[in-house]
């Protein structure tokens, strides 16, 4: 009997969950189905007119999108179609991207431009792109728009570069050629 007592002591009475069983016979609910109210009668701009002889109810609501009979060009309601006010002091928010500070850079004139060619076309060995962009403030790939050197010049220039880039790899260890040689390998199967 002491048993019995503690056994229904210890087990919980209530559920705290709905029951799987005994389900709500079909076509009923133990929910009364959602009234929503009716979005015309409700708004506040909603116009109401009733025919008493008809038993009609017309409610006309303006869509929201129509003018304010306040809203003139002169003194418009929105703000978004008021000219803009006087310019502020305040301070502007930061720029996207640090490279958006940088000035621009000044425009070359034509007697730069015409000194950069007449050095280039003298001698490209030593005014290269290079030097030729540091002494005159200008990016590099300003000089070879407007100094391009001839074909017939160039392929020499190459012949150069490239001797002077295989001397540099003779000095390469052992390891960083074989690491080359598989960049170089890995690149071609792509």
């Amino acid at each position: 009997m002491l048993g019995r007592r503690l056994q229904l002591a210890t087990r919980p009475f209530t559920r705290g969950y709905a029951p799987k069983w005994p389900r709500p016979k079909p076509g009923t609910s133990e929910r009364p189905p959602m009234r929503h109210a009716d979005p015309l009668v409700n708004s506040e701009n909603a116009v109401i007119t009733k025919l008493s002889d008809e038993d009609l109810t017309f409610i006309h609501r303006p869509p929201p999108t129509s003018p304010s009979p306040l809203s003139y060009s002169t003194n418009p309601v929105s703000p978004l179609l008021r000219p803009p006010k006087a310019p502020t002091n305040a301070p502007l928010p930061p720029l996207i991207r640090p490279t958006a500070e940088k000035p621009q850079p000044e425009r070359a004139s034509d007697e730069v431009v015409a000194e950069i060619r007449r050095l280039r076309a003298l001698d490209p060995i030593t005014y290269t792109r290079g030097v030729l962009a540091r002494k005159f403030g200008v990016t590099q790939n300003f000089v070879g728009m407007i100094a391009a050197t001839k074909k017939t010049t160039r392929k020499p220039l190459i012949r150069i570069r490239d001797a002077s880039h295989e001397e540099n790899r003779q000095k390469w260890s052992e390891r960083r050629s074989l690491v080359m040689t598989v960049r170089k390998k890995r690149r071609q199967l792509w």
